[in-house]
């Protein structure tokens, strides 16, 4: 794996000098939001994981490397690239040998991440299962159970299944931990019926849990839930009848697998007059700086 990573210069000091590292996901890039909302989203996140004292690596696939950390050109030439694949896991090794840009899901990232030896990772929301189809489970769930990576985001899209996320999440015994809640977030909406079992106020602690659990020898990844901040939440009520017409319209359109979530997503921000834009960038922000503040408490672990 090592041969097809490559390092910024900036994240390669960072953890040769043992410093705290953020990773960052880049489908958000590519698939998740229009140009330029891309490019000011993902540098604002770089911006912010400094901020809190935390170098960022955004992972994507660029020009046959899996780039650990980009320059800022390169965030650039990925931001405007109309033709970027969207990489799973089993996507890697077809976008690297095919040379092909591509932004990296949460699963990819997980497994570039862990590779680069990064425990942290923040992102939006974690994908699960859909709704209608208990056999259409994200390959994020998969690699939350076998990859030994901290993931903070806002729960799940809230286009999919939750009930049954978290059941799947409990099945293949990912911890998941509500940051400061004790119910789930529903990614645009504070959570108030999804029960959490888990539920910690400090950063230091959750840095002191995931210490605990990968000493003992437990691998699987942790799932950090961290809530929208109530300024930008979108009340359930408001949001939950535009998702189900935009899924009544995936359902008569035929859209299925990869293309299923990029659609629903514009549609939903269609739908909401760009609320629903704002909002998610207002999440992934705020993740980012959770992310960040737990990066270095792990840093101070090791």
């Amino acid at each position: 794996m090592q041969q097809f990573l490559e390092y910024s210069d900036e994240v390669k000091q960072a953890l040769r000098n043992n410093q705290p590292v953020l990773a960052l996901e880049s489908t958000i890039i590519t698939h998740g939001l229009p140009y330029p909302n891309n490019l000011e989203t993902a540098q604002l996140v770089e911006q912010i994981a400094r901020e809190e004292g935390a170098i960022p690596a955004t992972i994507a696939i660029m020009n046959g490397k899996v780039k650990i950390g980009l320059s800022a050109a390169e965030l650039q030439q990925l931001a405007e690239d109309k033709h970027a694949v969207k990489a799973s896991p089993r996507d890697i090794s077809f976008a690297l040998s095919q040379r092909h840009n591509a932004g990296t899901t949460v699963a990819a990232t997980m497994f570039c991440a862990a590779a680069a030896k990064i425990q942290v990772f923040a992102t939006g929301g974690i994908g699960g299962v859909h709704r209608g189809n208990d056999y259409d489970i994200s390959a994020d769930l998969i690699e939350l159970s076998r990859t030994p990576v901290a993931v903070v985001c806002a729960g799940v899209k809230a286009i999919l299944d939750i009930p049954r996320t978290l059941e799947y999440l409990e099945t293949v015994g990912v911890p998941v931990i509500g940051y400061r809640t004790d119910t789930f977030p529903t990614f645009y909406s504070h959570g108030n019926k999804y029960k959490l079992a888990n539920k910690i106020n400090e950063i230091a602690d959750i840095a002191q849990l995931i210490d605990t659990h990968w000493k003992l020898g437990l691998s699987s990844g942790i799932l950090v839930s961290n809530p929208i901040p109530a300024i930008d939440a979108i009340p359930e009520e408001i949001i939950e009848p535009v998702i189900l017409a935009a899924l009544q319209l995936v359902e008569r359109n035929q859209i299925t697998g990869k293309a299923v979530t990029p659609f629903l997503l514009k549609e939903v921000v269609k739908a909401t007059e760009g609320k629903s834009m704002s909002s998610n960038i207002a999440l992934i922000k705020n993740n980012a700086r959770v992310g960040a503040q737990l990066a270095c408490s792990v840093a101070s672990f090791r």
